[in-house]
């Protein structure tokens, strides 16, 4: 009896496989388990988006490479920087849990609140982080709806501290309006001496330390953005007008779909 043809792969449904090749080619080498839950997210991602329209790319190679990649590289530079052993982080404006949840798939330190103010939106993250967590995945991981300047009560209600180690920020909100509310959720700069920003490993880039650190006496906020980060005169100009100074801790450049992203890690200025 004649068989049906068979039907071309739906471009939402990646197999574990291809998600492994895909970032091999990016330059990280995931384990089965990793390209199993990227396989979970990626697919329930572009499922919904076609109603929600939580991302503008039509196909999973490129929410991969332009969006989730992202997160890959993000997890080399967290390495790098002096976190504590089990790091509080909030994720502002975590949308459709870029880069949150394919974080959490290779960084799993600590515990991560992805905190989204729309409703939409932190519905899908709540069914995304419920289903990988069930698969294995996600440790650590919550969901806020709501305010991020409501994220210090949510965090007391949870029973964890009320103040971050890290921040993480995707196109939240502009950078000087960032910092004062970053000041006010980051734990307090108790160490002054020098950091040295370094990553290991295969990401392509380059890294830089400048100014005075905390080590894993304070926060810090790590901001992904299309450009390097502002120079340390705009820095302080926003410090002086808003008591909430930042210096760079360290910068990394990496190759995204053809151009240059950074990452910055921003430090409270000692007094």
């Amino acid at each position: 009896m004649p068989q049906p043809p068979k039907q071309p792969p739906k471009p939402y449904a990646p197999a574990p496989g291809e998600v492994a090749s895909e970032a091999r080619r990016a330059g990280f080498d995931l384990t089965k388990p990793q390209a199993e839950l990227l396989s979970r997210y990626l697919t329930l991602l572009l499922k919904w988006s076609r109603a929600m329209n939580l991302v503008g790319r039509a196909t999973w190679p490129e929410v991969f490479r332009d969006l989730a990649a992202d997160s890959l590289h993000l997890a080399k530079f967290l390495d790098g920087l002096a976190l504590p052993e089990t790091p509080l982080t909030l994720d502002l404006g975590a949308g459709a849990g870029l880069p949150g949840i394919p974080l959490r798939v290779l960084w799993t330190a600590g515990d991560y609140l992805l905190v989204e103010l729309r409703e939409k939106r932190a519905i899908f993250l709540r069914q995304a982080v419920g289903e990988l967590q069930q698969a294995g995945g996600m440790p650590g991981v919550r969901v806020f709806h709501g305010r991020a300047e409501a994220a210090q009560e949510e965090l007391k209600r949870l029973g964890l501290r009320p103040r971050a180690d890290v921040i993480v920020s995707r196109a939240f909100m502009p950078w000087p309006k960032l910092l004062p509310l970053a000041a006010e959720l980051l734990v307090s700069t108790t160490v002054q001496g020098t950091v040295q920003g370094t990553v290991q490993g295969t990401v392509q880039g380059t890294v830089q330390g400048t100014g005075p650190g905390t080590g894993p006496g304070g926060g810090r906020l790590v901001v992904l953005a299309n450009e390097p980060p502002p120079p340390a005169a705009a820095l302080a100009e926003i410090g002086g007008a808003t008591g909430a100074g930042f210096v760079v801790e360290a910068s990394q450049s990496y190759p995204a779909s053809g151009r240059e992203r950074y990452f910055w890690s921003l430090i409270p200025a000692m007094a």
